[in-house]
């Protein structure tokens, strides 16, 4: 589904990210780690139309989306979380859903119910007329799960949703990407959880200083020399 072939991205003399190639297939979960500064988020930032490489080319179901503006990659099929959630914290968790199911809905009833649906998915029913500032951060981050969702993705870009959580918070984000990947959606995920993404995941990305150094399931990912020096020098 998708595609993304020999993609760099520069700022200026900076080089963030260096010929990086990898697949994600359709229901399929992707996990992209690496150290701090490997070019993580910019790489999303770059499927998800933030930024637009500086080369290469990244496909969306045969369809090229490099250099697209956000809204048009959403059109397209991608949905995105982000490090930090980003809820509209005056806001209800409810018009945040609807926020997002208005992408393809113009109905506002309809999008209310799509809301409670997906509200009910991510277990905040009960949040449902809350401030969205009010959540925890568990919360929030499913929130914005939900928000995601709300656009019909065919591609789920998830950004460290399991940071800050406890472990019992983890095995719940788990468990709803689960749900996710069973409904048919892929999902790539940023993640430094490692004890949440490795058992789920059905294939391993991994970048140090913005190149592809390991791609590979969790078991073989995690037994690379190259990657083991990576987190943990030589």
């Amino acid at each position: 589904m998708l595609h993304v072939d020999h993609v760099t991205k520069r700022f200026g003399g900076l080089v963030a990210n260096e010929d990086v190639s990898f697949d994600v297939e359709a229901g399929k979960i992707v996990g992209l780690i690496g150290p701090n500064g490997a070019g993580k988020t910019t790489l999303f930032n770059c499927i998800a139309g933030y930024f637009p490489p500086s080369s290469g080319s990244i496909t969306l179901g045969g369809t090229d989306i490099a250099g697209l503006r956000p809204e048009q990659c959403a059109k397209a099929g991608i949905g995105r979380t982000f490090q930090i959630a980003r809820t509209f914290v005056s806001m209800t968790a409810q018009q945040n859903v609807m926020v997002g199911a208005l992408l393809r809905n113009r109905s506002v009833r309809d999008a209310r119910a799509q809301a409670d649906e997906l509200l009910d998915f991510v277990d905040l029913t009960r949040c449902a007329d809350r401030p969205a500032g009010s959540l925890t951060i568990s919360e929030q981050r499913r929130l914005a799960v939900a928000r995601a969702l709300a656009t019909r993705p065919r591609l789920l870009l998830l950004d460290e949703v399991m940071a800050g959580l406890n472990p019992a918070e983890v095995r719940e984000a788990v468990r709803i990407v689960l749900r996710i990947r069973d409904q048919g959606i892929a999902c790539l995920i940023v993640e430094h959880v490692l004890e949440g993404i490795m058992p789920i995941a059905d294939r391993i990305v991994v970048l140090d200083y913005g190149r592809k150094i390991a791609d590979g399931t969790p078991a073989e990912v995690s037994s690379d020399p190259v990657v083991i020096a990576a987190y943990l020098g030589d």
